[in-house]
């Protein structure tokens, strides 16, 4: 079976989508359709920057999404199609936009109204996140018990076996991170984010999104989506809002949804979007499984090509 997945925000670059929208008119008319649906410069915004207007939460979300939705047409056009879909974190938007839960420009909308809802949650200077690589899960989650006692640290992603990202209060996750070090973390470091994302801290935002995405027609998956939230097939889309919902402060379950997929017989990995971190992340979830699998990942004309190279 063959995945696509999508890249969550973090890995944004000026400059993505370009190539694509200038080589193929399906991508260049998903640039547009975004551009109109929040009345802003789409393709201006990833084309040309400034990254100080890119970074910030409700910019970057809607353009990784555009931008991997882009390319994804342009995959589908060229006659290359997926099994089975997932997104982490905001790349589980463009996983429902694939699956035609949601029309892209309900979700371009909707990925906006989250990144400022979710910036508006905490105060800027309240919240952060970690990386903790080198712990197993267990260890973490004592870790986690254990600072929890006087602050707040949730864990937002288990991103693959031996890197974990935690969120919460910045006290709180400064304790954490030296307490990661004592224990025997390999590294532990405070992330450049402007917000404690996937963590209880967030439940305010969640609460407005559901007033949004309450809005939206949404329709049954075509194409089977494991959710992030429980690292299991969406089963309807009477479930949609409830794991967007449930999304916004819970932890990203990524390890897991990719072990179920290759346990279920994906073989191959498409990463579609900006970055490369998803198809590294599943390499090394394959590799402790004793697994093989094969990953790509498509962001410019090259590996477009190199990609349907290998697939016809």
């Amino acid at each position: 079976m063959l995945a696509f997945v999508f890249p969550g925000q973090g890995a944004q670059y000026v400059g993505m989508g370009k190539e694509i929208a200038e080589n193929f008119s399906v991508a260049r008319h998903t640039f547009e359709e975004a551009s109109d649906a929040v009345n802003m410069n789409m393709q201006n915004l990833c084309f040309h920057g400034p990254t100080e207007e890119l970074v910030k939460t409700e910019n970057t979300q809607p353009a990784i999404l555009t931008t991997s939705v882009a390319i994804m047409k342009v995959l589908e056009n060229e006659g290359l199609n997926c099994d089975i879909t997932a997104g982490l974190s905001l790349g589980e938007y463009t996983s429902l936009v694939k699956s035609k839960v949601l029309e892209f420009s309900d979700a371009v909308k909707i990925v906006k109204n989250r990144g400022k809802y979710m910036q508006e949650a905490v105060p800027l200077g309240k919240g952060t996140m970690a990386a903790i690589l080198g712990l197993d899960r267990e260890r973490v989650e004592k870790l986690v018990a254990e600072i929890n006692q006087g602050g707040v640290v949730d864990i937002a992603n288990f991103n693959s076996p031996g890197q974990i990202v935690i969120s919460g209060e910045v006290e709180s996750i400064n304790k954490a991170v030296v307490r990661a070090k004592e224990i025997g973390a390999k590294k532990a470091v405070v992330l450049p984010v402007s917000a404690p994302f996937h963590s209880r801290m967030l439940i305010p935002a969640g609460k407005k999104l559901r007033r949004d995405l309450m809005k939206c027609s949404l329709g049954d998956p075509e194409t089977v989506v494991i959710t992030n939230v429980h690292a299991s097939p969406l089963k309807g889309k009477t479930d949609v809002i409830e794991s967007l919902v449930e999304q916004v402060s819970s932890s990203v379950l990524w390890q897991d949804s990719i072990e179920l997929m290759i346990n279920d017989g994906t073989s191959s990995f498409v990463e579609i979007g900006p970055g490369k971190a998803l198809s590294s992340f599943i390499k090394r979830i394959a590799r402790n499984m004793n697994k093989e699998v094969k990953t790509c990942n498509v962001d410019d004309v090259n590996s477009l090509k190199e990609l349907m190279k290998n697939f016809n």
